[in-house]
């Protein structure tokens, strides 16, 4: 089959969205599919406004020549940016079918960064992009039923994993101090300060970077400030962590959960989707509203049974997952489309 992923997120980026994306390429074609990707590489660009690592294409007239030159079976858009707009409208305007996904919440993350746009006008955006979608996929059950309170229809989920061969546990050497561990982007809709703020003995730690780390890192010395990590250093990384602190409160899933539980590590969270996805309270995390407390509490879990629960994570069956969404894709029409 010939799968065709149209994604405004892809390298040089660094996140849980390029992420899944590289993992499901990888893995599609493993399993004998042909992936053929439109990405802002292929175009001239412009950084995004406020996250200038993030590029937005414009020369989007080659979007459409592009789709006909790979010549699908089957095409997912994979983001609501440039590319995602207007591969859908060249799709749309041929009666070609394709699927799409939601990555985050959108509408919240754009509340944080401009409180005065109401997150009415997000979910609009939402409704608007994937009403054409004959499959929306989403990352958990609770994502997809908070997309259908906000009128998003044939919501399908489509559930992520974590790279076994690299995030494994290490030789459970104990540690002379707790080590409080972040991975991920450094911008306000992560709710850094939940952690940076917190009291926590022995050492803080952040893996990232973002439009935030110049103001978070003169505000708050007392913590350690890594940079990107990639590979084996943020397995490292991982490994070295007494516990991983995730605080994002808007998040739809949080993909560094999974790698940090795979090496070992438990998860302090708040008690919100995402995290409760993901977490089983008392075994890979602790969840309170007091982050303070689930940070404690997490020092006393099992590492060996955080480990074991992310050996049933796996790319692969998340791949397959992804590929029984697309199979009948291609067959029906969009009245037949599944729905959830």
């Amino acid at each position: 089959m010939r799968l065709l992923i149209v994604t405004d997120a892809w390298l040089p980026q660094i996140n849980g969205v390029v992420t899944s994306l590289k993992a499901l390429v990888a893995e599609l074609e493993g399993l004998g599919h042909t992936v053929g990707l439109i990405t802002p590489q292929d175009f001239r660009h412009r950084p995004c406004p406020s996250y200038p690592e993030i590029p937005l294409a414009w020369d989007l007239w080659k979007v459409g020549r592009k789709i006909s030159e790979f010549a699908p079976d089957c095409v997912h858009l994979a983001t609501e940016g440039p590319l995602g707009w207007a591969a859908r409208r060249w799709l749309m305007r041929r009666g070609v079918k394709f699927s799409s996904a939601i990555h985050t919440r959108f509408p919240e993350y754009v509340s944080t960064r401009w409180p005065w746009l109401p997150l009415t006008w997000g979910y609009a955006f939402l409704r608007r992009f994937h009403a054409p979608s004959q499959a929306v996929l989403v990352s958990s059950e609770r994502m997809r039923e908070a997309f259908v309170e906000q009128g998003l229809k044939r919501l399908a989920l489509w559930r992520k994993g974590v790279d076994l061969s690299r995030f494994q546990p290490g030789d459970g050497a104990p540690v002379a101090q707790p080590v409080f561990l972040y991975v991920g982007r450094l911008a306000r809709e992560k709710n850094l300060e939940a952690f940076l703020n917190l009291d926590l003995p022995g050492l803080m730690r952040v893996v990232g970077d973002g439009p935030q780390r110049s103001e978070l890192q003169a505000r708050y010395p007392q913590a350690e400030f890594l940079g990107y990590q990639q590979g084996e250093a943020l397995a490292t990384a991982y490994r070295s962590a007494s516990v991983l602190v995730f605080p994002s409160r808007t998040d739809t899933l949080g993909l560094v959960m999974y790698e940090a539980l795979a090496c070992g590590t438990p998860v302090a969270a708040f008690p919100v989707a995402g995290p409760l996805d993901v977490l089983e309270e008392g075994v890979t995390g602790a969840l309170d509203d007091d982050l303070h407390s689930a940070c404690m509490r997490a020092l006393e879990l099992d590492r060996q049974a955080c480990a074991l629960w992310a050996r049933g994570q796996s790319w692969q069956l998340s791949a397959q997952e992804f590929l029984s969404l697309q199979v009948p894709l291609a067959e029906l029409p969009v009245s037949e489309a599944p729905a959830c």
